[in-house]
């Protein structure tokens, strides 16, 4: 047994003796002093206020100032656009001018101009065009001027050979001394000499007249200086003025200040400007932007920034005077208690456990009546809320709470009397932080016992995630199938013994698939936690909403009373709110669901027979239209029973096509003619397979090409397709009738596949069909579920010479961005929106769309389905390319198209010829 030691004597003496500390250490702890300390943390922070104060303001002043020289450079740019466009526009006239003499003669041009309205408006310019001599022989509007003789423009041209524009500095006209700036080109005659001067003269006004004050202020600055430095137009605010001479820079850009002379108005006002060269002229753009102006919110922020700074500073340091006299006299008082205070080091000082040292207390017959808490550690002040102080010498049973201290004595006398060590572990309610778990042990010593007491929470709660990630998903946090499997049974028990029954849902979101091919796993995994939530908060506190695993989900209706078919209304709400639309990554998608139902103990007596019963009912409410409960009856395993036998029907007439079959084959192949709508020739067919069942007759591709997709049959079945078409299609051309394309649909798993290039590789050598005479249709939703290998697997059909096309475009979640990356010629509205388009709007506007969707993209575009001649009116109206439908002609036998490609051009739907 273990000895209890206490502390005693001169242990005792040696525990509380102070020790020496060296004067550094001395000095230290003086500093560490609230009231010396602070003041100094103060000082720092102040500095580092200010610091932080005046590096935001420096901050935000050189953003400002960025953000400046970016509106100038940005303000040029939109300025420099709208000069080009102005000054293209003048030049354009000049060379009009020019052409018209050269065409008309100088007298006959602006008549002839005027003529053609190609004549310039006379309120903005000024025409005028002048024969070699200088005389004006015509203008628009009349001038009085006569002689251009002495301009300067008219002797830069007759000087100058060279076919390039001229600009005047801004002067003032001599008819409405209004101010003007000439633009002007040299006329040459038929031999090259100088034959006079193209002119148009313009209010400098003009060039400034997109100065917005919202944008530019009241002093900002546009101006179109030439480049000998001389502005021909400068508007500040709302004053236009010329003639001020300007530094330019000779490559552009952005600069502080202003380099314009001899304007006040410009030079007594600090901005940044920009210039930018023109390219068509010998002319500059500026413009430039007030700082004052624009750094008058900084200037107001900076003032705001300073203020606070100030109003902080003052009171901290109010704060810290007042915090520090208090400090001085608390840390004289702690200074004489430090004096007279002991402090010792143990092992257990530096455990993660709590020790409670407890003193057996004996009661007159030799029994343990209590403990006394003889020494503790820092851990335990921790556990129990108490000091140590608190703690020494308390009977423990005053300290321990009234419903566990009964047990935790026992354990404790228990220990005492018999030195057996024993351990337990509880959930503390008490203590400073309730909800922990705690392991306790307790220990022998001699007089006492050594209670260690540890926190496990971390580990109890590691153990609950385990137990949860084991019954619970992982992307819902629903019951999984474990879980519900689990409480299907004790449900099915507790019903068995009360009488009650048990209601089991089982439910399969439809059009999910969908989604997550179109828009990602990330969105699907998104929607599937949006609908688990709705469908929770429809049920009841005792029910259990669990996933089953992708799309489906289960509800377990226990403890169901009375009649069993109450639960209708509930499901009724389950289905309606899984069915509201969801916003998933900014996109809105909206699913159904199909519920099969089944209760116990009408339906089954065991969880697998209701799983397997509540399958069947939603696969029937599948095949019922989807978006609807169905209650389990006995005769829909007839069903169940049905499908099986189609499947094994499926796979025998897939080897009644095997070559080396000697019967016929049970599949064959209908052509439904494609017309062109312009011409009402016949371009192309569409195969489409039919199933000649030897006991069920002719079966529909809606009974069995779904269980062929949903069994992999698909595969085989549309090879067969793909190889019987094209060999039909060069029969036709084999026998001289006019050449045709041929459609043929690829599925899902088809696309899929691996080899379906090769496959078409195949198809096309054994029957000899070129590969401009083989279209694929597929999917929009089927390109969608891996976009890139989609494109790529499209690209290499498209190299090969195979035509591509969209099916039932409109259906599926395709986006435009990926739409024009897609190696198709064709796009096929879907016949859902052919079917009213005499009478709905709506089928109309998405039918025009897709049309002028796929003219845009150079794609031709048909519609199927087309029954009537108001939807084939209305087709031809919008311009759509082709068709095809009852309308024309219903899927024909091989025979019977070649008896249309066969009529003459006479006939009414001829073959369309090259």
């Amino acid at each position: 047994m273990n000895t209890l030691v206490r502390p005693t004597g001169p242990a005792l003496a040696a525990a509380g003796a102070p020790r020496t500390r060296s004067p550094l250490a001395r000095w230290l702890g003086l500093a560490l002093e609230t009231h010396i300390s602070l003041p100094l943390f103060a000082l720092v922070l102040l500095g580092a206020m200010w610091f932080g104060t005046l590096h935001v303001i420096e901050a935000e002043r050189r953003a400002a100032i960025a953000a400046t020289r970016e509106a100038t450079k940005e303000l040029l740019d939109t300025y420099e656009a709208q000069l080009a466009r102005s000054l293209s526009a003048i030049d354009q006239t000049l060379r009009v001018l020019k052409y018209a003499v050269e065409q008309n003669g100088p007298t006959g041009a602006l008549p002839a101009l005027e003529a053609k309205g190609l004549l310039p408006p006379g309120l903005v310019f000024q025409v005028e065009i002048s024969d070699a001599s200088g005389r004006i022989v015509a203008s628009n509007p009349a001038s009085t001027v006569r002689d251009m003789g002495g301009a300067a423009w008219f002797e830069f041209h007759r000087q100058t050979r060279d076919d390039v524009p001229f600009v005047s500095l801004t002067s003032l006209s001599k008819d409405s001394q209004e101010p003007v700036v000439h633009f002007s080109r040299r006329i040459d005659d038929a031999a090259g000499r100088f034959a006079g001067v193209a002119v148009v003269a313009l209010d400098p006004a003009y060039f400034t007249s997109g100065y917005e004050r919202s944008r530019q202020g009241d002093r900002g600055m546009l101006g179109m200086a030439g480049t000998d430095g001389v502005l021909r137009a400068l508007r500040i605010g709302e004053t236009v003025s010329w003639g001020q001479r300007f530094a330019l820079s000779v490559h552009g850009g952005v600069a502080a200040g202003t380099g314009a002379r001899g304007a006040p108005a410009i030079a007594a006002e600090a901005r940044t400007v920009a210039s930018q060269p023109m390219n068509s002229f010998p002319l500059v753009a500026v413009a430039g932007l007030s700082e004052a102006e624009q750094m008058a919110a900084f200037n107001q922020q900076r003032r705001a920034w300073l203020l606070g700074a100030g109003a902080a500073s003052a009171l901290l340091i109010a704060v810290v005077i007042l915090v520090s006299a208090w400090s001085w006299q608390l840390a004289k008082a702690r200074r004489r208690e430090r004096l007279a205070q002991e402090t010792y080091a143990a092992a257990s000082e530096a455990s993660p456990d709590a020790f409670f040292v407890l003193r057996t207390m004996f009661g007159p017959r030799g029994e343990v009546r209590d403990f006394a808490i003889a020494t503790t550690n820092s851990r335990a002040e921790h556990f129990s809320g108490l000091s140590k102080g608190q703690m020494a010498g308390k009977p423990m049973s005053s300290l321990l709470p009234p419903a566990i201290g009964v047990s935790i004595f026992d354990d404790l006398a228990a220990v005492a009397r018999d030195g057996v060590a024993r351990e337990t572990e509880w959930l503390a309610q008490t203590l400073p932080q309730p909800g922990v778990w705690l392991h306790r042990q307790v220990v022998a010593v001699e007089g006492g016992v050594v209670v260690i007491v540890r926190d496990i929470t971390e580990r109890k709660l590691a153990e609950q995630r385990i137990r949860h990630l084991a019954h619970h998903d992982d992307l819902t946090g629903l019951p999984n199938r474990s879980l519900l499997r689990e409480r299907l049974g004790q449900a099915i028990v507790a019903a068995g013994d009360a009488g009650h029954a048990v209601g089991l849902a089982f439910i399969d979101l439809d059009g999910f698939k969908l989604v997550n091919d179109t828009l990602g796993h990330n969105a699907g995994d998104e929607l599937l936690k949006v609908v688990g939530a709705r469908m929770g908060r429809c049920l009841r506190r005792e029910d259990t909403l669990a996933r089953f695993g992708g799309d489906e989900f289960v509800i377990l209706l226990p403890a169901l009373a009375g009649d069993p078919a109450a639960i209708a209304p509930l499901l009724e709400q389950v289905r309606e709110a899984v069915t509201e639309p969801v916003l998933v990554e900014g996109q809105e998608v909206q699913v159904s669901c199909s519920i099969g139902v089944t209760f116990y103990p009408r339906d089954g007596a065991s969880a697998n027979a209701l799983m397997m019963h509540a399958d069947v009912a939603m696969y029937r409410a599948k095949e019922a239209g989807s978006n609807n409960v169905q209650y389990y009856v006995s005769e829909m395993n007839e069903s169940v029973d049905e499908k099986l036998v189609m499947l094994e029907g499926l796979r025998a007439a897939i080897d009644t096509c095997a070559e080396d079959y000697p019967g016929p084959c049970q599949f064959e192949l209908l052509y439904q003619p494609k017309l062109d709508l312009r011409t009402n020739c016949l371009f192309g067919v569409e195969a489409l397979i039919r199933w000649r069942h030897p006991e069920q007759g002719l079966i529909s591709p809606l009974r069995f090409i779904g269980l062929a997709e949903e069994s992999g049959l698909i595969v085989p079945i549309g090879d067969w397709v793909l190889r019987t078409a094209c060999a039909q299609a060069q029969a036709w051309r084999t026998d001289g009738l006019t050449p045709v394309s041929v459609s043929v649909n690829v599925s899902a798993r088809q696309f899929e596949d691996k080899r379906l290039v090769e496959r078409v590789t195949d198809a096309l050598r054994a029957s000899g069909l070129p590969a401009s005479g083989l279209e694929v249709e597929v999917t929009e939703s089927l390109i969608m579920r891996d976009l890139g290998r989609s494109v790529d697997k499209m690209r290499e059909l498209e190299a090969m010479g195979v035509a591509l096309s969209i099916d039932d475009f409109g259906t599926g979640y395709s986006s435009l961005s990926a739409l024009k990356s897609f190696p198709i010629s064709r796009l096929k509205i879907d016949k859902s929106f052919v079917a009213d388009l005499a009478d709905s709007p709506d089928d109309q506007a998405i039918a025009m769309a897709v049309i002028s969707l796929g003219h845009k993209l150079d794609l031709r575009v048909i519609a199927e389905g087309v029954e009537t001649e108001q939807q084939r009116d209305f087709l031809r109206a919008n311009d759509c390319d082709e068709m095809q439908g009852y309308l024309f002609s219903r899927p024909l036998p091989a025979g019977d198209i070649a008896r249309l490609l066969a009529g003459g051009a006479g006939d009414a739907h001829a073959p369309c010829t090259e």
